[in-house]
C-alpha cells in the first residue's frame, strides 16, 4: 500500500511526523507538505503559478518534500509529480486544532483531503483538538508552549487505516474526518455527523476594549490604522447529540465523520421554477 501524507500546518509541524509514525508500518509513506503554515486556506489551488519544490528532512531524518503552495497544491504535486505511482490513500494532518461542522470547507486540512478525492483517491483528514485548559503549559522560565500528545490520535489513525486495508472504505464514503481530543475521557470512537457550525465569528475594530490585546498586534509603520478591522472567532460550545462537536467537545471522545463529496440534494419533487 502507498500512502501520501500532507497537512496545512507546514512540513516542519510535529503533527505530520506523528501521522507518518502512525502508519509507516502499514504502507510505503511519502510526505509532501507546504513549506509554511497554510491554515484556513480552504481548497485554494495555485494554477499556472510557479511553485518551489524542495526535498527536506523530518525530525526522524526521513525524506519529505516541501511545496511553496497550498495544502491542495501539495496533494496534486505529490500525486502527479513526486510519487512514482498513484497512492492508495491520502492522509492529511495531524492538524493541531479542530476541524468539525460545516466550517470544514475553510479547513486546509480537510480540503487537501477533498483534493485527493477529486483525483480519485480516498482520504482521511486528521485533527488533534488541543484543549486550551491542558495543552498550553509554561516552562520553568514562564514561557508558554504547546504540549502535543499525539498518542491516542496515532492509535486511532493506525487502527482506522488497518481497517481500511482489510475492508476498504464503506460504500458511498469518500473521506473520513477524524478529530481526537487531547483531554479525552473515552477512547471509544463515535461515528458522527457534521455540526451546523464550529465558530462564532465577530468583526472588531480598535474601539473594542474586550479584545484590544488581540487587535493591537504590531503594524507596519506605514499602515493606516483608522480603517482597520479584524474577524475574530470563538469555539461554539453547544452541539446536538450525534454530531462531531458533541462527541469531541461534550463527550470528549474521538469523532469520526464519514463524508461524501457529492453535495447534491437529490429530491426536489414538486419544486419547479416556471
Amino acid at each position: 500500500m502507498n500512502i501520501l501524507i500532507s497537512n496545512d500546518d507546514g512540513v516542519n509541524a510535529p503533527g505530520i511526523l506523528a501521522a507518518k509514525q502512525a502508519v509507516e508500518d502499514l504502507a510505503n509513506v511519502t510526505v509532501v507538505a507546504p513549506d509554511k503554515n497554510n491554515s484556513s486556506v480552504g481548497r485554494r489551488i495555485s494554477l499556472f503559478k510557479h511553485l518551489s519544490l524542495e526535498s527536506c528532512e523530518l525530525e526522524d531524518g526521513s525524506l519529505a518534500y516541501s511545496v511553496s503552495g497550498s495544502p491542495a497544491d501539495c496533494v496534486t504535486v505529490g500525486v502527479d509529480y513526486v510519487m512514482d505511482e498513484k497512492p492508495d490513500l491520502v492522509i492529511t494532518g495531524i492538524n493541531a486544532g479542530v476541524n468539525i461542522s460545516c466550517d470544514i470547507t475553510s479547513s486546509g486540512t480537510v480540503c487537501a483531503a477533498l483534493e485527493a478525492v477529486s483525483l480519485g483517491i480516498p482520504a482521511i483528514a486528521v485533527s488533534l483538538f488541543m484543549d486550551p485548559k491542558t495543552s498550553f503549559k509554561q516552562d520553568k522560565h514562564g514561557e508558554w508552549y504547546m504540549d502535543y500528545d499525539f498518542t491516542l490520535t496515532k492509535k486511532v489513525l493506525h487502527n482506522l487505516v488497518l481497517k481500511i486495508i482489510d475492508e476498504g472504505f464503506p460504500e458511498g464514503v469518500d473521506l473520513f474526518n477524524l478529530n481526537v481530543p487531547s483531554n479525552y475521557e473515552s477512547e471509544d470512537v463515535k461515528i458522527t455527523h457534521l455540526s451546523s457550525r464550529m465558530l462564532d465569528k465577530k468583526v472588531i475594530d480598535n474601539t473594542n476594549k474586550e479584545k484590544a490585546e488581540i487587535f493591537n498586534y504590531p503594524l507596519d509603520e506605514n499602515q493606516e490604522t483608522d480603517d482597520l478591522i479584524m474577524i475574530t472567532s470563538s469555539l461554539v460550545q453547544e452541539y446536538g447529540g450525534g454530531s462531531d462537536g458533541h462527541a469531541l467537545i461534550v463527550e470528549k471522545c474521538p469523532s469520526l465523520t464519514p463524508l461524501n463529496v457529492d453535495m447534491t440534494f437529490k429530491d426536489l419533487k414538486g419544486w419547479k421554477i416556471q
